[in-house]
């Protein structure tokens, strides 16, 4: 019995025994030799490549500088570009050559390409000046402000202002306005943003239009449709039109003018003093030869009534 159970453990242990270990059943389900292979030819071609690169990276020879340049220095860009022409053809970085470019005044774009075998080719593209900004800066067409404390700004330029931070905001409303006033023939000359958020503009015949802070698209159009159409007859005789007001508009006159009849009149301020008719001649008395009657007193200016937009 002892030897029954005996022969029963020695035949347990080889069943166990004859068991393929673990790493040779997965090694079973991989085709090394294939695997080997694909390895070897990742190998050769990251060798490759990298002989090719080693050969090919060669130190860089020439720039070239394309452009059409009025207030940029090609040689100004020479100095930019040079610090990063250290490493080889295929090693040199282009992105640090075009922001080095971008860093200098009045150049709007830049592109940086390399040229076979030992070169780099740099085109420029300036920025153009579309409006001044406070009296010195320069905005671009897409209302950036890409120059501070210019010396010698175009005084043909229109002239923006604003505070800091505002210049896309004034520029955009610029550019929406300028077209149907100049259509209109009331082309724009100054453009201002003051701090409370109210718009002025001042055209260029000395006109001075006060839209205020809100529905500026719509008292604009007011002043294009209705009130230019009043003072384009006595153009030389106004101030400034102020068109703050929810039914209307203001005109303001200048030194010695009179109101037009059928125009919104100036804001409240002093009235003026009718001129004294002359004495009537006693009774029985005639006038001297010669004398002429005085003129008669003109009207009191009528004022309409407007009512102010909060």
């Amino acid at each position: 019995m002892m030897a029954g159970v005996l022969q029963r453990r020695n035949r347990y242990k080889r069943r166990r025994s004859a068991s393929p270990p673990l790493w040779r059943r997965f090694g079973s389900l991989l085709d090394w030799r294939a695997l080997a292979h694909k390895v070897a030819l990742v190998a050769f071609v990251a060798a490759g490549i990298g002989a090719l690169t080693w050969a090919l990276n060669r130190p860089v020879r020439a720039v070239a500088i394309d452009g059409r340049f009025q207030h940029v220095s090609p040689i100004a860009i020479e100095k930019a570009v040079a610090p990063y022409l250290v490493g080889g053809f295929m090693s040199v970085n282009l992105e640090a050559i075009q922001r080095a470019v971008e860093a200098i005044p009045w150049v709007d774009r830049v592109r940086v390409q390399r040229r076979w075998p030992t070169g780099l080719r740099v085109t420029v593209i300036e920025q153009t000046a579309a409006a001044r900004w406070n009296g010195t800066g320069l905005l671009n067409g897409r209302g950036e402000l890409f120059l501070r404390g210019a010396l010698d700004p175009p005084p043909q330029l229109p002239s923006l202002g604003g505070p800091s931070g505002s210049e896309t905001e004034v520029a955009k409303r610029y550019f929406a306005a300028q077209p149907p006033m100049a259509a209109a023939g009331f082309p724009i000359a100054a453009l201002r943003l003051d701090e409370r958020g109210a718009w002025r503009m001042d055209l260029a015949n000395g006109l001075a239009v006060r839209l205020g802070r809100k529905h500026v698209a719509r008292r604009l159009s007011r002043f294009i449709r209705t009130a230019s159409q009043i003072v384009l007859p006595r153009l030389d005789d106004v101030a400034y039109v102020d068109m703050r007001y929810s039914n209307g508009f203001a005109v303001g006159w200048r030194g010695g003018a009179h109101s037009i009849a059928g125009a919104a009149r100036t804001p409240a301020k002093m009235p003026r003093q009718p001129a004294a008719a002359a004495p009537a001649p006693a009774q029985g008395v005639a006038p001297a030869q010669g004398a002429t009657p005085a003129p008669p007193a003109p009207p009191a200016p009528v004022q309409a009534h407007v009512q102010k937009a909060v």
